[in-house]
């Protein structure tokens, strides 16, 4: 099999069977069509013709061309690249066109991932006060409210939020059917609180045809780009005023309260543990911060 013939193929797999997120879609097709473009330099052409060796070579050529003036790489994302490379060559066995995966002895170079900014317990709190005394239309204030509850209180994805039907919210159960990355689907719990706050919101819901739970004042479908917008102004003392801040958070404050990190886990819909793990980085980092700042042993006298 040809490489661009291979290249394609995959693709298609990631989008039509697999239904991997469009962002990683066009990521890995960039990455994989610059190894292709690599290998047509050499007249390599054919799947069977690349080596672990040449995959090394072209990890080579991306440093030099940074050398050359090209951009730099980050550490993350070389890593993508070799992520895409090593899927692809695994996609090559499923075929059965290759035998090894040239990919698999090289590892990811090492990356030190940034924490999660997080607000303080008191702050989501502050927030909905913010939310009542800044927002003069009703309608947009309950909504933005029920937003914000659940993002935090269920832990919500921006994306996840946005497409929630109603069937998918159950008040009387107290829980959210999610559809997650990757198309799974999740029950999340739903807080009294917030049950309380989407109550609030449904009174003044605009009736339609719409089955979608969330939708602005003229009925339209809120989307990502109109939570961030609107959120980040109440974002008060965060570095990035991202509304995943609050999802962010309610991680961290479950963690800090003793959830199990498996439950914690299965309530964001993360696939691994080790993306769940790095809320346990920030939860110690915040108490060595509160030991630094209240502990008397904990600076030199």
């Amino acid at each position: 099999m040809e490489i661009i013939e291979g290249i394609s193929k995959y693709i298609t797999e990631l989008s039509g069977v697999r239904r991997v997120s469009v962002k990683t879609i066009e990521s890995y097709g960039v990455d994989l069509s610059q190894f292709a473009r690599f290998c047509s330099d050499f007249e390599k052409t054919g799947i069977k013709s690349i080596d672990t060796r040449f995959v090394k070579r072209f990890l080579m050529h991306l440093n030099e061309l940074e050398l050359k003036g090209g951009n730099k790489l980050t550490k993350t994302s070389i890593s993508r690249k070799l992520s895409a490379l090593r899927g692809f060559f695994n996609y090559l066995i499923r075929q059965g066109e290759i035998e090894m995966n040239p990919v698999s002895k090289i590892p990811n170079p090492k990356t030190k991932r940034p924490l999660p900014d997080v607000i303080s317990l008191d702050s989501f709190s502050e927030i909905l006060n913010l939310i009542d005394r800044k927002e003069k239309n009703i309608y947009k204030r309950e909504l933005i409210k029920a937003v914000c509850e659940l993002l935090y209180g269920s832990a919500l994805r921006v994306s996840e939020l946005c497409n929630l039907n109603f069937g998918d919210v159950d008040l009387h159960k107290m829980s959210v059917r999610v559809l997650g990355k990757g198309s799974k689907v999740r029950i999340v719990p739903l807080g009294e609180k917030s049950v309380e706050t989407l109550k609030s919101y449904l009174k003044l819901r605009p009736s339609g045809k719409s089955g979608l739970f969330f939708l602005q004042e003229n009925g339209n479908k809120i989307y990502s780009r109109y939570v961030q917008l609107n959120i980040k102004r109440y974002l008060a003392g965060v570095e990035k005023k991202s509304p995943h801040v609050l999802r962010h958070s309610a991680a961290t404050h479950m963690l800090d309260k003793g959830a199990d990190l498996m439950a914690v886990k299965e309530i964001l819909g993360h696939e691994n543990l080790s993306t769940t793990q790095i809320y346990t980085h920030v939860s110690i980092e915040r108490l060595k911060e509160s030991y630094k700042k209240a502990h008397p042993k904990s600076q030199k006298e």
